[in-house]
């Protein structure tokens, strides 16, 4: 998988790649990272890629030439003008047939969420176009993006953090790049239990696939620290118990700091039981 990233700051991006599983799955092949200059496709002796807003307000706007002419340089080609309102439904219908995806890094773009890196992780490329000042010139986005992506709900100076936050979530779900594979799926915000194969034959699992709910506890060596000890339970290795206290642990965790992902989690019978228990305490 390759990723490539179009901003005016190359050199932020010098040393965070180089650490991690980045490192080692771009040294092993399994991911490649083109850095590429916007100013490096401007023709006037300023490098100019911004320009004052049509309609006045504030600030700056990335200009739409040094941005074409990288992305054809990346071998993107232009879409036919469409109108606004058949676009992203165009968009949807075509992404899982595409090789690749290019990406307007915003604060104005849908939700970048672990279901999203999912299908990132699918595409063979993905350009990432590092939105600047009051942002990207819409035509951009109209004639070559194929999703806007937000990673919050936040106000950043540019994109650059962004992109590295999602080449960092997409990169460590493509295969062979975790050394466990298992860990990309038993963690926040992972697939449901229906959806998981990695279980080893004869060995219970201790743990429920998150079903997009957060992540349990974790604990290790030393027993005990600083007045506390860990879970009794983590430590009797009876698996049902381990996977049942786990999977409590996840609802308790998730209905208490992220309620709102509980409306779209995948719940069995028993997990809507737990809750119950879970809000009756809550409440006393």
């Amino acid at each position: 998988m390759r990723f490539e990233i179009i901003t005016i700051f190359p050199a932020f991006f010098a040393g965070i790649f180089e650490h991690g599983i980045v490192r080692r799955a771009q040294a092993q092949g399994l991911v490649g990272i083109g850095v590429h200059d916007l100013r490096a496709f401007t023709h006037d002796r300023h490098r100019t890629v911004d320009d004052r807003p049509f309609g006045g307000g504030e600030g700056m706007v990335l200009k739409p030439e040094p941005l074409a002419e990288a992305l054809d340089a990346l071998g993107i080609e232009r879409r036919q003008r469409e109108h606004n309102d058949t676009r992203e439904q165009h968009n949807e219908g075509t992404r899982e047939q595409k090789a690749g995806q290019v990406i307007l890094l915003s604060a104005q773009g849908k939700p970048f969420t672990q279901a999203v890196a999912r299908e990132l992780s699918k595409m063979e490329r993905v350009v990432l176009i590092c939105g600047r000042y009051e942002g990207v010139d819409e035509r951009i986005n109209e004639l070559y993006c194929d999703m806007e992506l937000s990673i919050g709900d936040y106000v950043l100076s540019g994109g650059e953090l962004a992109a590295a936050v999602v080449v960092d979530t997409v990169m460590r779900l493509v295969p062979g790049v975790l050394g466990n594979e298992a860990s990309g799926e038993f963690e926040s915000f992972g697939v449901a239990d229906a959806e998981i194969s990695t279980d080893e034959e004869g060995v219970p699992r201790s743990q429920h696939g998150a079903g997009g709910l957060l992540d349990y506890p974790h604990y290790t060596r030393p027993a005990e620290f600083g007045g506390l000890r860990a879970p009794e339970v983590l430590m009797n290795g009876d698996h049902q118990q381990i996977r049942r206290w786990r999977r409590e642990q996840q609802l308790r965790k998730t209905f208490n700091n992220r309620p709102d992902l509980l409306e779209g989690a995948a719940l069995s019978e028993e997990d809507r039981q737990l809750l119950d228990a879970i809000r009756a305490r809550s409440d006393n």
